[in-house]
């Protein structure tokens, strides 16, 4: 166990959203700067394991308990090693984690992830489990230390919490009121991204177009878009996710007139019924929705738009699916997550009459997957003959070794397999490729690559390659799949931690 006499070694597991992820980089730059060591993937058991969990999903505890019961037999035979649990499951179980699994070191919450390395040496030397669980963020995520998991691409958070109150999510109740950053930090964190070599940053928030309304700044995220967009070097800029009822009219304006602000938008609708949205709490209806969808469009004809939808929430009748089905024909979504609803404990959603049995949810998910894999279909097929730009990614083909491809991401963010061109090739490097094939989830580029242009983002993953340190270990998101029906995927957070 471990990796030294002198370093101990660390794994970070990670479930649920985009904020999770990012607050687990932070949990590694803050292990790291204690003096631990990332373990390697090979087999080998950590002396430390912290896992970063979900409430959103359904039976999170219990895949939370099931790791844990699996871990107890390794802490009894090593002793020393230490195992944490955080974010919003730990926010929401507190006490009921060291209850449940007594081994358990450390408890910590959403708002106090930058005291994990001192919570862990004081369980070590009172040798008892250390819970503690802030009801309000001491210390914003993106000012501590990191391990960022891409050299290329990083999260940038602009804000934490939701002011939201939709019935079907609980993260406003584990991640507190929103709390924004002021923009010159955030400009700053970029600008600093950017020095190391990333070419592409994602701002991220619960509620991300809502950014402003703690600093008594309506426009506040258009502001900022723009002021992004004047960092040299930065090449690509995303946000997410953004809710329906904050988008308004300067964030479509900064998106078109930015350059280097992609025309990508995930746009979360949940329902197309006006009746549904009243009962989810959703502060939109289905015209200001396609509103928004029109405009968007008319300032970006080229935008890639996806969303999220949930089937069955309860009360839906087979005329409520039936507005969700139009709205996703007029929108044209590029993709959609689809999730089935289920109940989250400690939601309003749950206690409401009218939960829909399980068969009529799924055939309607099934009708609803069908049409939004034709129509993503339709959508991917009219890039063909298009010439695109593709930064190169990292472990985004699963097939790429078989097929002597490689992967990247279009400007809007579709996904691109090509031919392997003879020049090497690094992630984060861009290339100029024409389409010649679309399938519903993915584009390909059979053709010889018409350039390759090696950047500051590609010299920075060499870097990190040529350096003693461990290979990142996979992040566990568990994301929902686009494409065919599984048994029963599950709700998101509602335009909080959408994926």
């Amino acid at each position: 166990m471990g990796t030294s006499q002198d370093s101990k070694s660390y794994k970070v597991v990670t479930y649920g959203c985009q904020m999770n992820v990012h607050d687990s980089e932070r949990l590694s730059g803050l292990l790291e700067d204690a003096g631990y060591v990332k373990a390697d993937q090979d087999g080998e058991q950590p002396d430390l394991v912290v896992f970063n969990t979900c409430a959103v999903r359904e039976n999170a505890d219990n895949k939370l308990y099931g790791n844990l019961g699996r871990l107890a037999a390794d802490k009894q035979q090593h002793k020393a090693m230490q195992i944490a649990v955080g974010g919003c499951l730990a926010q929401k179980d507190r006490d009921t984690i060291v209850k449940k699994a007594p081994w358990v070191d450390v408890v910590f919450g959403t708002h106090n992830i930058g005291h994990l390395p001192a919570l862990l040496e004081r369980a070590r030397i009172e040798q008892q489990a250390q819970v503690e669980i802030l009801e309000s963020l001491e210390t914003f995520p993106s000012t501590l230390p990191t391990r960022r998991e891409s050299a290329y691409a990083a999260w940038v958070a602009i804000s934490v919490g939701c002011n939201n109150t939709c019935t079907f999510c609980i993260v406003p109740a584990l991640r507190g009121k929103e709390e924004d950053r002021r923009p010159g930090d955030v400009l700053s964190e970029i600008e600093a991204l950017v020095g190391e070599g990333v070419i592409e940053v994602t701002l991220l928030g619960q509620n991300v177009n809502a950014y402003g309304s703690d600093l008594g700044d309506r426009e506040a995220f258009s502001k900022l878009l723009r002021a992004a967009g004047q960092i040299e070097g930065l090449e690509r800029i995303r946000f997410t996710s953004p809710h329906p009822r904050d988008f308004t009219d300067d964030v479509i304006a900064a998106m078109a007139e930015t350059p280097n602000v992609m025309h990508q938008l995930h746009m979360p609708l949940q329902s197309g019924s006006d009746t549904v949205l009243k009962a989810m709490r959703r502060s939109y209806r289905q015209d200001r929705f396609l509103g928004i969808i029109r405009k968007v469009r008319e300032a970006m004809p080229d935008a890639a738009i996806s969303t999220d939808i949930i089937v069955g929430f309860p009360g839906e009748t087979e005329e409520d699916f039936e507005q969700t089905m139009h709205v996703v024909r007029e929108a044209r979504f590029t993709n959609a997550f689809t999730f089935q609803y289920s109940k989250r404990p400690g939601t309003p959603a749950a206690e409401m009459e009218g939960q829909i049995p399980k068969a009529v949810v799924q055939e309607r998910y099934e009708r609803l997957v069908a049409l939004q894999e034709e129509i993503s279909w339709e959508e991917n097929k009219k890039q063909v003959g298009r010439v695109l730009e593709i930064l190169v990614a990292e472990g985004e083909g699963k097939k790429d070794d078989r097929t002597d491809r490689l992967s990247g991401r279009a400007p809007d963010n579709r996904l691109v397999h090509f031919t392997r061109p003879t020049e090497p090739v690094r992630p984060g490097d861009v290339v100029t490729v024409e389409i010649t094939y679309a399938a519903p989830h993915h584009l390909l580029a059979e053709g010889p690559t018409l350039s390759v242009r090696r950047t500051r983002a590609g010299d920075a993953w060499e870097k990190r390659q040529a350096a003693p340190a461990a290979k990142p270990a996979g992040v566990l998101l568990g994301l929902p799949k686009i494409g065919a029906p599984a048994p029963l995927p599950l709700a998101p957070t509602g335009g909080c931690c959408d994926a």
